[in-house]
């Protein structure tokens, strides 16, 4: 079995702030089945359904950040039920949210809250790591104290496999500890090894220089072990896979740079 295979929207950002409708086509073009949101580009929920709709990918889930989900998380989370999606993630912690800064207690607190919120209106909530959950609370991860502290039917996962491999953990593995509880698996490679300036990658200082010794690459172009990861996300019961590559690298263009993740996995038929 190969599971469906759906892209980050976020991986090509520029191109769908510019012309949302023309990326979507191209991700379809590209063999991709679905697609993650992280912000809806100034469109009303039901406009981006209608474009899907006429594109034919489905709308797998949405990364909404925290604070949005703090502050109002049942009108937040209705935008998605509009949109079609099944899965909403918290897909990043500022640094006052984590654990080892700030109250971690009331992170998962309201985490736990978020995701009643999200239970009510037929929504499953996630969350996705980085690696700085991969510190060690007494004797365990503080992304495994997470998860513990709230009940799977609640909370689910969708593992990184870039930041669980950073974190020092193996991917397949991790995935496999949390079978079950694994709908949504995200696929990231990347070369190099920890770095300071890792999250300029993700926005939140596009300017950043960033590190030679990291450095974030298309699928199957990097360090990571992809029949073992795929293997263990069917193992797990994922229901689908996610490409996310947050900045372009080797000289390419987001939008060829998915290609390239999506041409990969085909060569191992999925």
């Amino acid at each position: 079995m190969s599971l469906p295979v759906a892209v980050q929207v976020y991986s090509v950002r520029d191109d769908a702030k510019a012309d949302l409708q023309g990326t979507l086509e191209k991700i379809k073009a590209m063999g991709y089945e679905g697609v993650e949101f992280a912000g809806l580009y100034g469109y009303a929920p039901a406009d981006i359904k209608e474009m899907l709709e006429k594109t034919g990918l489905v709308a797998v889930s949405a990364h909404v950040p925290f604070a949005d989900l703090r502050r109002d998380a049942k009108g937040v989370i209705a935008d998605y039920v509009t949109l079609g999606c099944k899965w909403i993630a918290v897909p990043y912690l500022d640094k006052a949210d984590r654990p080892g800064s700030g109250d971690f207690d009331k992170t998962i607190a309201d985490i736990k809250e978020i995701a009643l919120q999200a239970q009510a209106q037929g929504i499953q909530l996630l969350y996705h790591n980085h690696d700085f959950e991969f510190v060690k609370i007494a004797d365990k991860y503080a992304l495994d104290v997470l998860y513990d502290s709230i009940s799977a039917d609640l909370l689910k996962t969708e593992l990184d496999t870039c930041w669980v491999k950073v974190g020092g953990e193996d991917p397949a593995n991790y995935i496999l500890k949390y079978s079950g509880r694994a709908p949504l698996v995200h696929l990231k490679d990347f070369k190099g090894t920890k770095s300071e300036h890792m999250y300029g990658l993700i926005g939140k200082d596009d300017k950043a220089e960033v590190s030679d010794k990291f450095e974030l690459r298309p699928v199957g172009f990097g360090v990571q072990e992809w029949p073992s990861i795929l293997e263990a996300s069917e193992k797990a019961g994922a229901e689908w896979v996610i490409v996310e590559q947050d900045s372009a690298t080797m000289g390419k263009t987001p939008l060829e740079s998915i290609k390239m993740s999506r041409d990969y996995l085909k060569i191992l038929n999925y």
